[in-house]
């Protein structure tokens, strides 16, 4: 991951406005992915992956993600999930219902606050729980 070890003060994390990091956390998802293909799938051409790419980053796939790690939480991870869940002010794509939106803005909230705890493991495990034993080569 690009962040080295950057134990930031846990309160000036819970004052970074929301939508910042689900803007940072965007922007974590996408590296995380993208480093998950590029080390697992063997697959070199941009095109391929960026299509790979795309069935991870969409709202809808990031909200059954929640799901399948939402028992996984800690209390505090919980907070910061809820939190970015319950962003105000923003615009649903059509490609995705309102919860499954506000869903995957909490996944990306969560991401951006493990990054600025240097907390990379913990994002590689919570990754790996919303993945589980995914077939990739079939969706080349």
């Amino acid at each position: 991951m690009l962040n080295p070890e950057r134990p930031e003060n846990k309160a000036v994390l819970n004052e970074l406005g929301v939508k910042a990091l689900a803007y940072l956390g965007d922007a974590v998802f996408e590296l995380v992915v993208r480093e998950h293909l590029v080390v697992s799938t063997g697959v070199s051409d941009p095109g391929k992956l960026n299509k790979l790419a795309a069935s991870y980053v969409k709202a809808t796939e990031q909200s059954r993600a929640v799901s399948r790690i939402e028992e996984f939480l800690t209390e505090e991870e919980s907070a910061v999930y809820r939190r970015g869940r319950n962003i105000s002010g923003v615009s649903v794509p059509h490609s995705a219902s309102a919860v499954e939106y506000r869903r995957s803005t909490g996944l990306e909230t969560l991401f951006a606050y493990l990054y600025l705890s240097g907390e990379n493991e913990r994002i590689r495990e919570l990754f790996a729980k919303a993945f589980p034993d995914v077939e990739i080569k079939n969706k080349v």
